[in-house]
């Protein structure tokens, strides 16, 4: 999608300060953080929301719920972690491209 900026990220379009990629999605550190460690999990396959995931992305979906964990773990948060997925308007997502919010603080800052 040519306007969305999250898919300008993926594309390399638009610098972030990726912490974790693959061919199927990428991580990185929120601008605006909510928490000590704020990331972003995005497909790079474009859709809108959790609400537009179709039987095509379940595998997806799968595998990035499964790489959660091990990027939090990478970035101090063994001891625990929130996971946020912001679906349509009403839900607080602002940015229309389907995206997990990985928030915590890293155990030796607690």
């Amino acid at each position: 999608m040519s306007d969305c900026i999250f898919c300008k990220i993926a594309d390399g379009k638009i610098p972030a300060a990726a912490v974790y990629e693959d061919g199927e999605m990428l991580c990185f550190k929120d601008i605006n953080p909510a928490a000590p460690v704020h990331l972003l999990l995005i497909p790079k396959t474009h859709f809108d929301s959790l609400a537009h995931a179709a039987p095509e992305h379940e595998g997806l979906l799968g595998r990035m719920l499964l790489k959660v964990p091990q990027i939090a773990e990478q970035h101090g948060l063994a001891g625990g972690f929130k996971t946020q997925i912001n679906t349509g308007k009403g839900g607080g997502q602002e940015v229309f491209h389907l995206h997990i919010h990985i928030l915590g603080t890293p155990a030796q800052a607690v």
